[in-house]
């Protein structure tokens, strides 16, 4: 629990906290971060802002503790002798744990972050 009583998914394994300045309810945002591009899996970092805060992250799926309470400002880039393939989504306050995908796209240098429903049962 937080000091004002909030819980706090901090202390979660592998669940990156919320550093910003926030004392009410939390969630969690999951990135799965992919490219289809195996020379930028092997030479380039994914880099997730939540709130501004950026994250140098690997590929794969990242999760991020987030104010549940506020809009939220999720975004993912690759920076390497430029800034590319951004995704950027300005999330509205929910109570639900939210999971994204991310992807790269070569084709038009625009990455996408669209909803992932998780795995399938």
């Amino acid at each position: 629990m937080t000091e004002t009583g909030s819980p706090s998914l901090s202390s979660t394994p592998g669940v990156i906290p919320y550093v910003e300045w926030h004392t009410g309810p939390r969630r969690t945002l999951t990135v799965g971060l992919t490219t289809g591009n195996s020379v930028v899996g092997k030479k380039y970092r994914p880099i997730v802002s939540v709130d501004g805060r950026q994250y140098v992250v690997v590929w794969g799926p990242v999760t991020f503790e987030a104010p549940a309470d506020r809009n939220v400002h999720l975004s993912v880039h690759l920076e390497g002798d430029i800034v590319g393939q951004v995704a950027s989504l300005l999330l509205p306050p929910s109570g639900q744990d939210l999971r994204f995908r991310y992807e790269t796209h070569y084709n038009t240098g625009v990455g996408t972050l669209t909803p992932d429903p998780g795995p399938q049962a």
